[in-house]
């Protein structure tokens, strides 16, 4: 099950495919048995892109059944959260949709600093909190697609923000509680990464920047791992020169593949270059295992992912959560 997590946050730098993690986590934990709300909240339908599904509207819909769970997706609108919020809490439903004519919903969810990431967070908290008639959570987990990592510690922190400048009051009370679920044990943020230099860094920086905010740093998620192709005696071979074109033609040739000298080099310099990719990646590696937090790797896959793949990354995944 999903333990005592409540609240998973994804984030990862663009390209290292967090959004597909994101979808992947929440189909590992549908797996055992867990109703799961998985959100995102950049406005790009990633999630309906994913799931192959039609673009998803400020509502909460089922996107995949597995046994006993289910993933139900929602894309997070910051005008509909800011038309959702006025109408709970100041009962504005007609007159909160007056206020869109005189610009303060376009101010509020684009201009105003912050006030965008207060909504998308609040609507967030509010589906974490949110209990049925017989007061058990709608949702044994919320999986949040999240901004990148070189703004994520900004976005989650941003009601500490609000909560020093309303110091009394019902903004303060709930930019405080909003902060207590984000620093909570109920809540942890995953970061994706590939075995490259400048993600590693951002993972890294992302990782003293959340522990600086107070925000529990979940699982550093390797993506698109690709399985070693030489073993240590092949290394050192091909390294040390005790491998040639020559040896590498009579080896293919007892195979039945005749390449010619020039051919033969080629794929022999190909060696070269995998095992030092190999080796840039494993230094890269140790600096994440030094990072002081679970490290998980996911292998590669091909392009235009599916259900069975979600699944399979997905119960690597949710085996991995602390």
């Amino acid at each position: 099950m999903a333990g005592q997590t409540r609240m998973h946050v994804v984030t990862g730098k663009g390209g290292t495919g967090k959004s597909t993690v994101a979808a992947a986590l929440a189909v590992g934990l549908a797996a055992q048995g867990c109703k799961v709300l998985l959100c995102e909240v950049e406005g790009r339908q990633g999630i309906a892109q994913i799931f192959d599904v039609a673009p998803l509207p400020y509502e909460e819909r089922q996107v995949a059944a597995l046994d006993d769970g289910a993933v139900y997706a929602l894309a997070i609108d910051a005008e509909e959260a800011l038309l959702e919020y006025l109408a709970m809490f100041y009962r504005l439903g007609r007159a909160g949709k007056a206020l869109d004519r005189f610009g303060v919903i376009d101010f509020a969810t684009t201009i105003a600093p912050g006030v965008r990431d207060v909504l998308l967070t609040g609507k967030v908290y509010e589906a974490v909190r949110r209990r049925d008639d017989d007061g058990d959570p709608v949702y044994d987990a919320v999986v949040l697609d999240a901004p990148p990592t070189g703004r994520i510690a900004r976005f989650l922190n941003v009601n500490a923000e609000v909560a020093g400048l309303a110091k009394v009051g019902p903004i303060h009370r709930q930019a405080d509680s909003i902060m207590t679920l984000m620093r909570s044990r109920r809540t942890r943020v995953h970061l994706v990464t590939l075995l490259e230099e400048m993600p590693v860094q951002e993972t890294l920086d992302a990782v003293d920047e959340l522990t600086a905010a107070e925000l529990r740093i979940g699982t550093l998620i390797v993506n698109q791992v690709h399985p070693a192709v030489f073993d240590d005696d092949e290394i050192e071979r091909i390294s040390n020169g005790g491998l040639t074109a020559a040896s590498v033609r009579r080896t293919l040739r007892s195979a039945g593949l005749d390449l010619d000298g020039g051919q033969a080099q080629a794929l022999l310099d190909e060696g070269r270059e995998r095992i030092e990719r190999m080796r840039l990646q494993a230094a890269q590696r140790a600096l994440l295992d030094d990072a002081g937090a679970p490290v998980v790797e996911l292998p590669a896959v091909s392009e235009g992912i599916d259900l069975a793949q979600l699944l399979s990354l997905g119960e690597t995944l949710a085996e991995a959560l602390p």
